[in-house]
């Protein structure tokens, strides 16, 4: 079993190494077929400098003729805009307007036979994992959830292998949001799979969907075999995978190949943070009953359906049962859960944090909205575009994606939903103050191990509420489970009552003999 474990991590590591190098094959060619590709605006615009700067010349690497064409675009645009040309300005994103140029201008199998290349990576990456995961449940019986040397492997313990991850995660997020012709040979390979969904070919998002969707499958199987003898996790798992594959990849795409809008239905406001954006808006109304019952949904789900199952379920129905980030870091970022940081000074800051990043959110979606029905401007004097941008550079980009998760293998699984999430935000008020849910504790059986605090996700201190047999109500918590799970005493469990008695301030002192109230001293 051990050489079967073995084996699958050559394998994952071959497909992951070509995934990564497919970048650096093929030859780009520019040529009047592959510029007729380009929207009839910029073709216009542009067609007579790509002919005299880019036809005909071969580039060996995607990156060269980006850059090439990306300089000719900026170049083109600032004329027009010193001429004050405004109807002529482009505002497109000439980094990702590229990426369809670029692969109609590939010579390279990727194009012309991209089963090859999807095998070679997506195949082998997961073959490989899949070979190195499920002999585990052979190695590892009888079920139980197994920690073992989790702080004596370079993999989990901020060692060398984490860093190279940490390293991988922040690039490769940082190329694809900002860089995506970097991956245009990668987009090329799920062409037939994009074309057989929507009817389109493949694009950045595409590819980022699929990568997620994939990753979180293959790290779902190690959670069920990790997990195996709890049945909370694994029907937690099952579903939140299904609410990904489908609700978040496949249903979208089905919609598009219908002409109707794309959609994920269990994405709320104000994680959909440009849900009410006037663009969106207008969409949906312009898109027939199909857009209106989008909009009507979207709304309802974030200003009704949300807060009611938050006050019967806690937070935990959608973090940690529906959300796709919380999905991600459930499975992919399980190996690191024990990295979250649970001192007071890292609490204080978190709640300062991602409160601040609600108080964002919600000022933006009110000057949104105020400028769609009376035509403003601006919020407290900032204009509502620059506030947009920032809000869809800083949080939705750099703090969800690269920072959220580019950083699980040092800083922990949740770093997104701990201190960025509006949405986590959102809901962990209406959880502290107005909910059902608590995780109560049983302090006469606790001995102190540490082990619910230790792999709390979260940044709680579980163990210091234990010892005190207090009700866990913390607004962060997302109800998991994991604590509870590896609880060799059964003190945690996960409970929705009645409000009264849900917050228990009165502390226990365990002594030899029995535990009494503090207050009886």
């Amino acid at each position: 079993m051990k050489l079967i474990k073995k084996v699958g991590l050559i394998l994952a590591i071959t497909g992951i190494c070509c995934f990564s190098l497919s970048s650096f094959i093929g030859t780009f060619t520019l040529t009047e077929e592959s510029l007729a590709t380009l929207p009839e605006k910029e073709r216009a615009l542009l067609g007579e400098d790509l002919k005299q700067q880019m036809l005909g010349e071969q580039y060996w690497f995607s990156s060269s003729f980006a850059l090439d064409y990306v300089s000719i675009y900026e170049t083109v645009n600032q004329q027009l805009k010193d001429a004050k040309d405004w109807d002529n300005v482009m505002y497109v994103n000439p980094h990702e307007q590229v990426v369809p140029l670029i692969t109609a201008s590939a010579d390279n199998s990727f194009v012309n036979h991209p089963w090859l290349p999807f095998i070679l990576s997506f195949g082998l990456a997961s073959l490989g994992a899949l070979l190195y995961f499920i002999p585990n449940i052979w190695l590892q019986d009888p079920p139980g959830i197994k920690n073992h040397h989790i702080y004596h492997k370079a993999s989990t313990n901020k060692g060398a292998i984490a860093w190279v991850v940490f390293a991988y995660l922040i690039a490769f997020y940082i190329l694809l949001y900002f860089y995506p012709w970097v991956f245009a040979n990668q987009i090329a390979m799920l062409d037939p799979i994009s074309t057989a969904l929507s009817g389109n070919p493949a694009s950045r998002w595409f590819l980022y969907g699929f990568l997620y969707s994939l990753v979180m499958t293959l790290m779902g199987i190690r959670m069920f075999v990790k997990y195996r003898g709890n049945a909370y996790q694994l029907v937690r798992t099952a579903v939140v995978l299904f609410f990904q594959l489908s609700f978040a990849f496949l249903i979208p795409e089905i919609l598009v190949s219908l002409n109707q809008p794309y959609m994920d239905f269990k994405n709320a406001w104000p994680l959909d943070y440009d849900f009410f954006f006037t663009y969106n808006i207008e969409n949906l109304m312009s898109s027939g009953k199909m857009g209106i019952f989008m909009l009507f949904w979207g709304t309802i789900l974030s200003l009704i359906i949300v807060p009611i199952f938050t006050y019967i379920y806690g937070k935990r129905w959608y973090c940690s049962w529906v959300c796709g980030c919380g999905g991600l870091a459930e499975t992919l970022g399980d190996p690191y859960r024990q990295h979250s940081d649970k001192s007071l000074k890292a609490w204080k800051f978190e709640r300062v944090l991602i409160h601040g990043v609600l108080l964002f959110a919600v000022v933006m979606t009110v000057g949104t909205v105020s400028s769609y029905f009376f035509d403003t401007r601006s919020v407290i004097g900032i204009p509502i575009d620059g506030i947009k941008k920032t809000y869809g550079f800083f949080i939705g980009s750099i703090f969800s994606g690269v920072i959220g998760t580019g950083f699980y293998p040092i800083f922990g699984n949740r770093v997104w939903c701990r201190f960025g999430c509006p949405l986590a935000a959102y809901m962990g008020l209406i959880q502290r103050f107005k909910s059902r849910f608590r995780i109560t504790t049983n302090g006469g059986q606790c001995i102190s191990c540490g082990n619910c605090s230790t792999y709390c996700e979260q940044g709680i201190d579980v163990r210091w509420y234990a010892q005190r047999g207090q009700n866990i109500v913390r607004s962060s918590c997302v109800g998991c489970g994991v604590c509870s799970a590896v609880c060799p005493r059964g003190v945690l469990k996960l409970e929705n009552g009645g409000e009264e008695g849900r917050i228990n301030s009165n502390p226990i002192l365990i002594g030899h003999e029995n535990a009494v109230l503090a207050k009886d001293f």
